[in-house]
């Protein structure tokens, strides 16, 4: 006969610190640090409205299913809309019906106080930055107004104001934070105990480990909105959806999974999985018959293939920074498209391994995709490897704009006169989206004196109001957003239509 007993459970405690017993802590892992700077950043910027985004983003996302048109397509719709899926195009077309002599466009605000908000926030890191290296300070008479650094003709100065493209913050050129140096009396040497105690009270005007240092305030000034270039907002009333292109999604609410991908007759695969936000980029871009496409940040190649799908481009110029990135382009592209070597590569598909900063086929391309590399943020929710909140990338992610705002200024440079432009990112962040748009513009009117117009897509996403859930423009100056939304969990996703004028 078996006995039960019963087992009591304590946490282990170690010999460390103070005082001498303290219970082991978790360590903090990258999710863990990604998930506590959005609380504070987000939290802030959003509200209350943050808690339902924040549980979105920490569960599974949602995907659509793109049906390949080398494939054997009728099968594969067959078979999808026998699980329940539905045909995006047939959605789209729902609304319009439903919307067929309303007028579909919203009044956008023409002020905005995302700019205020951030100020408040970067104004409440540098305090707690100062806080950081100052901690014996009580008062605020004890702290430093601002973080001072020294200059390349040894003069100090304040942390510079907002920055732009055309002018790098002093505090990413890597110089050392210097502190004012002040004597304390009373810290009297005992003549008893000897003079050796004086060298270690030598003042020190630099601290040590901080010459990189960059203050994570510095972050927030790189969006403004204060306009000194030309700028145009026009409504974007026309949108036509491609025909030869199906997707399909479950309604809203139903978290059904697609079957995974079968090999065709031909030999390629049948559909491709990926986030259902990301189908509206290329979409909005408003790709036409005979355009050259040019795809800047093209890895993993989900937005590419969408693109090819439709049959409209004359060529697809995929490209990418790093090889592999690139291969991983090529290995996708082999997988759906039929006779990949004879009738794709070199041909209408090219793919290019180059810093999309360095591009330089300017106004010749019709159409232009720039996804730029970001803080991913349901990537940085879900997965530790790879993860831009590793503490030995934080100086890559305080730069994140200034990088993002300079791959989109040459890529602005590409585009013929008349030509359009989508820039996306896959973060909430308004300084990755607006701000990095303003700054961009801004930097290639300056330098170039090239002009352009924001296409208002307000009226449009209303065809995709039965599948999305959209940032109202409240905060919104340039773009759209799709932001996580639990019964319609996909995204996030800012995308941003830009037009080139004559």
């Amino acid at each position: 006969m078996l006995k039960s007993r019963n087992f009591w459970c304590t946490e282990r405690r170690w010999k460390s610190g103070k005082t001498r017993w303290s219970i082991q802590q978790r360590r903090k892992t990258n999710i863990d640090r990604a998930l506590e700077n959005f609380d504070d950043f987000y939290g802030s910027v959003f509200g209350l409205r943050w808690k339902n985004m924040r549980i979105a983003l920490l569960t599974e996302h949602k995907y659509i299913a793109m049906v390949n048109n080398f494939g054997d397509t009728e099968k594969t719709c067959s078979q999808l809309e026998m699980d329940g899926a539905i045909n995006i195009k047939s959605l789209v077309q729902l609304v319009k019906e439903r919307l067929d002599g309303e007028s579909l466009l919203e009044n956008n605000p023409s002020s905005y106080n995302m700019e205020d908000k951030l100020e408040v926030i970067a104004r409440r890191q540098e305090e707690r930055e100062i806080r950081s290296i100052y901690p014996e300070a009580t008062t605020e008479q004890e702290l430093p107004q601002h973080l001072q650094y020294k200059t390349s003709d040894n003069t100090e100065s304040k942390r510079p104001p907002t920055s732009t493209l055309n002018e790098t913050p002093k505090s990413s050129m890597g110089h050392a934070l210097e502190t004012d140096v002040c004597l304390d009396e009373r810290r009297i040497i005992d003549p008893e105990i000897g003079t050796d105690g004086l060298y270690e009270f030598v003042p020190a005007t630099k601290i040590k480990g901080m010459e990189d240092w960059i203050p994570e305030s510095d972050y927030y000034r790189y969006y403004q909105t204060t306009t000194d270039f030309p700028l145009k907002i026009e409504p974007e009333l026309d949108f036509s959806y491609p025909e030869n292109l199906a997707l399909y999604t479950y309604e809203i609410g139903n978290c059904s999974e697609f079957r995974p991908p079968r090999k065709c007759l031909t030999g390629v695969l049948s559909h491709y999985l990926m986030d259902g936000a990301s189908i509206l980029p290329p979409l909005f871009l408003d790709i036409r018959p005979g355009d050259r496409v040019l795809d800047a940040c093209a890895a993993p190649g989900g937005k590419s293939l969408l693109m090819l799908q439709t049959l409209y481009p004359s060529q697809l110029v995929c490209n990418d920074l790093v090889e592999s990135r690139v291969n991983r382009i090529r290995k996708v592209m082999k997988e759906y498209l039929f006779d990949y070597h004879e009738r794709w590569e070199g041909r209408r598909l090219v793919l290019n391994q180059c810093d999309a900063r360095k591009l330089d086929e300017y106004g010749t391309f019709d159409k232009v995709l720039v996804d730029v590399p970001c803080t991913t943020d349901r990537h940085s929710l879900m997965e530790n490897d790879n993860n831009i909140f590793k503490p030995t990338r934080i100086k890559e992610r305080l730069r994140i704009p200034e990088l993002q705002a300079a791959i989109l200024a040459n890529c602005l440079r590409l585009l013929k006169p008349g030509g359009n432009l989508i820039y996306s990112t896959c973060s909430l962040s308004p300084i990755q989206n607006d701000g990095v748009v303003h700054m961009a513009m801004q930097k290639v009117f300056n330098d170039f004196g090239l002009t352009f117009t924001i296409k208002d897509l307000s009226s449009l996403i209303h065809l995709f109001s039965d599948i999305y859930r959209f940032e109202r423009p409240k905060g919104l100056k340039y773009g759209q957003m799709v932001i996580p939304y639990l019964p319609a969990n996909f995204g996030p996703m800012y995308f941003s239509k830009i037009t080139r004028d004559q």
